[in-house]
């Protein structure tokens, strides 16, 4: 009997629909060739559902999608619906609530895709950010006192403890040794001024890395200076890891780098548990229902995904069909702009594999 996976589909608000429409198209060409199965359980958890009903997410919800393999979603994000209720609601409710603690984003420029990088290709930028995706002034931690008042004070806590840090480092070093590409991880942070926070994560960094992983080599990196050597020297790097805050500013860079929000991928890890891949761009509201977005980076979600279930020969060929398009049909990445239509990419990828 073929294995099988069970695969929860939250393709939520704008053109979120339509590029997961897509992914599931060239998942399933690569389910067929490589002899494995998917199931689709679509969830309406999003914008809509939220204005019809007030709830963001219903009771049972966290507990059903933990029975599934893996999590596919499209976007969150709704103009009818005020900043942070969703997000906050769904996105980060669903990473605290199935533990994804990892944030994994690789920095890939496909060929025949532009990047505002000089004299920059390919063989210069193909690097991975690995983000802490539970810890820091993510939590919540803090308040507001006197607020509306001259004297109105905030406070947003950076909270990590050891636990949190040395699971991070293990599956960045982990992820390291396994790439082996250049066998280097990089710490970002910034332990000039932040001293507290940046003292455990360079200890443990440190420590973990000499007592059980003597074969990587490990460097540090303030995080401004990464910013600038993210766009003068991307192949300098090969893992970088790092806090939530300071990833989630890091892996916009980078996606610009590797050609846009169309193009860029990323997942949100529970190694032991449900993990959940994305397109990093949002539901881009004013293109929805006009089939002109790009869907390669939700094709190139699904493909982190099935690596991430073991099937990594049907990610490869995944990968390998998205460059075959951005090589030889697609010159522009933006929406409109592809010269063919979202159907049309989601089928040139799925013939490929």
């Amino acid at each position: 009997m073929k294995k099988s996976y069970n695969i929860a589909v939250i393709p939520g608000d704008g053109t979120g629909p339509e590029v997961v429409r897509e992914s599931i198209k060239v998942l399933d060409a690569a389910s067929a060739k490589y002899d494995f199965g998917l199931q689709y359980l679509n969830y309406d958890f999003g914008g809509d559902r939220y204005l019809k009903t007030g709830e963001v997410l219903p009771e049972t919800a966290v507990d059903d999608l933990r029975k599934s393999d893996a999590i596919l979603l499209g976007a969150i994000g709704h103009p009818d619906v005020k900043p942070g209720i969703l997000e906050k609601g769904i996105l980060l409710k669903l990473r605290f609530e199935l533990d994804q603690y990892i944030n994994l984003r690789p920095v890939k420029l496909y060929p025949g895709v532009t990047t505002p990088l000089k004299d920059k290709g390919p063989e210069h930028i193909d690097y991975v950010v690995i983000r802490e995706n539970t810890g820091d002034v993510y939590t919540g931690a803090g308040g507001v006192t006197m607020k509306g008042t001259p004297q109105e004070i905030a406070v947003q806590n950076m909270i990590y403890n050891r636990h949190l840090v040395d699971r991070c480092l293990k599956y960045a070093f982990d992820y390291t040794r396994k790439r082996a590409k250049k066998k280097t991880l990089a710490l970002c942070g910034k332990t000039n001024v932040l001293t507290y926070v940046f003292d455990l994560w360079e200890r443990a960094f440190h420590e973990m890395g000499e007592s059980l992983y003597p074969d990587i080599k490990r460097e540090y990196y303030h995080v401004d200076a990464t910013c600038m050597w993210m766009v003068k020297n991307p192949e300098w790097f090969d893992v970088i890891v790092t806090t939530n805050m300071f990833g989630d500013i890091i892996t916009d860079l980078g996606a610009i780098t590797q050609g846009g929000m169309g193009i860029a991928a990323g997942g949100n890890i529970n190694p032991g548990g449900v993990s959940m891949f994305e397109p990093i761009g949002g539901s881009a509201p004013k293109y929805t229902g006009k089939n002109v977005i790009n869907p390669l980076a939700a094709i190139a979600a699904g493909a982190m995904m099935l690596e991430h279930l073991g099937e990594e020969k049907a990610a490869r060929a995944v990968e390998n069909a998205i460059m075959d398009v951005t090589a030889n049909k697609i010159k522009d990445l933006g929406a409109g702009k592809m010269g063919f239509s979202t159907t049309e990419v989601g089928d040139m990828v799925a013939e490929r594999v």
